[in-house]
């Protein structure tokens, strides 16, 4: 599993960086799509302004991927951008390429989340137990175990 991790790793982090740079450095080179849909959507993205915080976003992520730098909180950050690419590929510009765009986006992220899913768990408790202390708790590896009172 060590060596799929990481050439995910090295192969996804490469595709997010080369997507966020291509924005800024090529634009002409920006894929709009082929659906109406997908062009529209694209270039409100673009019109908007929050095309070039996404891709400042993308490059960041691609960095961190290459890394192997905080991959839990680079995990969770691609989350939203991976649902809005997911549905892009599936829903607004459906084609082969598109499809298996999308679905490699969604094996790359589960197999390099399986890894750091020891992370995650504590996420999701239901009815955890807040910590009001003032120790910012940096440098500590887990969240430690709460304790019911």
């Amino acid at each position: 599993m060590t060596w799929v991790y990481h050439a995910s790793r090295l192969i996804f982090g490469g595709w997010w960086l080369f997507s966020g740079l291509m924005h800024f450095l090529w634009p002409h080179l920006q894929p709009l799509g082929d659906e109406k849909a997908a062009i529209d959507f694209t270039l409100a993205l673009m019109a908007s302004g929050l095309f070039d915080w996404i891709k400042v976003i993308e490059v960041v992520l691609g960095i961190t991927m290459l890394a192997n730098r905080g991959m839990p909180l680079t995990l969770i950050a691609l989350v939203p951008l991976n649902i809005v690419i997911v549905y892009w590929n599936f829903v607004l510009d459906t084609g082969w390429t598109e499809w298996i765009f999308g679905a490699l986006s969604i094996v790359f992220n589960a197999i390099l989340a399986w890894p750091w899913r020891r992370y995650f768990w504590p996420i999701c408790v239901w009815r955890g137990v807040p910590d009001y202390g003032t120790d910012i708790g940096f440098g500590q590896e887990q969240p430690p175990k709460p304790t019911l009172h």
